[in-house]
């Protein structure tokens, strides 16, 4: 663990976050995350986030090595989609049980796993992941995968997240670590060109990232690695000789980014798919690296082409939704880039944001939220469920875009809901993503449906109609009108 609590230190330690730079040396080693609340799921365990970070890497095999509980159902967990292997999707697992534990067999069961699946499946590389208990009985995974990967002749890389080291977030960076140590430039491509790029923290999440790769086909640019989304193993291996990068998630892989910096020399920024003016952004932002490192300077040209048809094409579908759609509100609880990318672009079409959430945002995240809304009173840390539903039954939205967990509030307070995060069933990436999105929230708030389960029910229609009908009165509407009616008592008239 020693080695852990060192990485941990490290990825706290982050020099290309402003807000970690102007922190003392004690408050950085602190890092940005809250600390957990004993017995508290806190979004998911550091176990958790390093799977989301490398289980898309597709012909590779991942193996848990722990409980049969902490592996779970891989298959469609997540949403990412692959156009090839479906390894990845399988579950491997080397269940260890109590007495397993008691007579100190882990690293021995883990052994004979990795040379079952090596057997089966024959994959370019294992990745095994260490679990609480594992950790905490002090199998040492390292050293088993480095005998494993000299007796059987493939990679296999130790990730060394433990549940208990803390956070989602904090399993998403030290998966990048595992990635730089063990993976990235152990390949050396024989086709490296002035025009390859890697795309860092895109997930492919419902084939999001293939509305965005047919333009990078038509400029000549090539993707050497999407990390993870629908990535290979020798694709990641050679990762480190592409020109340029674009981070999609910095709040998942800013350490990786920074890192192949440093090393190879790739420079990177921070963009987003999400809307048509970012797309276009990022695609400027993309051509202009490449120029930066070598590439020829027409294609800032071909990019500018580029954008200006898809943009028009684009904005010639939207202008249908536009009248449906303008001065629509819409409630945003989702984090990480959706808190800022999604903003500007339903901004975009004239939908106004009354809130967003952004408990997952950086500090980066947050800047671009006020530049883009001008107002910082529509930003939230954390809403508590009671207050999600009390503004959305009070129609202080028109539609609330959210995860799957808070879709209950918006039904029981009877307003639509869109899925914004990785459970959604539709890509909403590049210019034909953004047409896609504005089509969903479109059918969603002018769905028919809403009306029919706001009008009174049936029986509760009967009884006022009831009411209604002479003869039918209540016992309170007949006592009522007894007194508004009654003729004048003797009281009236004083004393005689």
């Amino acid at each position: 663990m020693s080695s852990l609590s060192a990485k941990i230190q490290d990825v706290f330690n982050e020099p290309a976050c402003d807000k970690n730079r102007n922190k003392d040396a004690k408050a950085r080693k602190q890092g940005c995350a809250k600390p957990l609340t004993p017995g508290a799921a806190a979004g998911g365990c550091a176990f958790d986030g390093a799977k989301i970070v490398l289980q898309p890497i597709t012909d590779v095999a991942h193996l848990v090595h722990g409980p049969l509980a902490c592996e779970g159902n891989s298959w469609d967990n997540r949403g990412s989609a692959s156009s090839g292997p479906t390894l990845w999707r399988t579950s491997f697992t080397t269940d260890l049980a109590a007495l397993d534990i008691v007579m100190g067999q882990g690293e021995r069961k883990l052994f004979k796993a990795i040379r079952e699946i090596k057997e089966a499946h024959a994959p370019p590389a294992i990745f095994v992941y260490s679990t609480c208990v594992t950790a905490l009985i002090g199998d040492d995974i390292e050293a088993v995968c480095k005998r494993a990967g000299e007796k059987f002749g493939l990679a296999v890389v130790p990730v060394n997240v433990p549940g208990l080291a803390g956070s989602k977030n904090l399993g998403n960076k030290l998966a990048g670590e595992a990635l730089l140590e063990h993976v990235i430039g152990t390949v050396e491509p024989d086709d490296a060109g002035p025009h390859d790029i890697n795309i860092l923290g895109e997930f492919n999440l419902s084939g999001e990232f293939w509305l965005v790769k047919p333009l990078l086909d038509r400029l000549g640019i090539r993707v050497r690695a999407c990390i993870p989304g629908d990535a290979r193993y020798i694709d990641v291996a050679s990762a480190h000789r592409a020109r340029a990068a674009m981070m999609v998630c910095s709040t998942a892989l800013i350490n990786l980014g920074r890192k192949m910096e440093e090393r190879w020399d790739i420079p990177f920024f921070e963009g987003s798919f999400y809307g048509i003016t970012d797309t276009s952004e990022a695609l400027r932002n993309i051509a202009e690296l490449l120029v930066r490192k070598g590439a020829d300077r027409q294609i800032l040209d071909r990019t500018e082409t580029l954008i200006a048809q898809e943009e028009a094409i684009a904005w010639k579908k939207l202008e249908a939704y536009r009248p449906r759609l303008q001065g629509k509100r819409v409630l945003l609880n989702t984090g990480g880039v959706k808190s800022w990318s999604v903003v500007h672009a339903l901004t975009e079409i004239g939908i106004e944001i009354v809130g967003t959430s952004v408990k997952k945002s950086t500090l980066e995240d947050k800047e671009r939220i006020k530049q883009i809304l001008k107002d910082d009173n529509h930003m939230f840390e954390q809403m508590p469920a009671r207050d999600l539903y009390a503004m959305l039954s009070e129609q202080k939205a028109d539609i609330m875009l959210s995860g799957g967990r808070t879709q209950f509030i918006a039904l029981k307070a009877k307003t639509p809901w869109l899925d914004i995060n990785q459970e959604r069933q539709h890509p909403y990436a590049g210019y034909d993503g953004m047409v896609e999105l504005v089509r969903q929230i479109d059918l969603a708030i002018h769905n028919p449906i809403w009306h029919q389960v706001r009008d009174p029910a049936p029986w509760d229609r009967q009884a006022d109609v009831k009411d209604e009908l002479p003869g039918t009165k209540s016992e309170a509407a007949t006592l009522h009108a007894a007194e508004e009616f009654a003729g004048p008592t003797a009281g009236d008239f004083g004393e005689c």
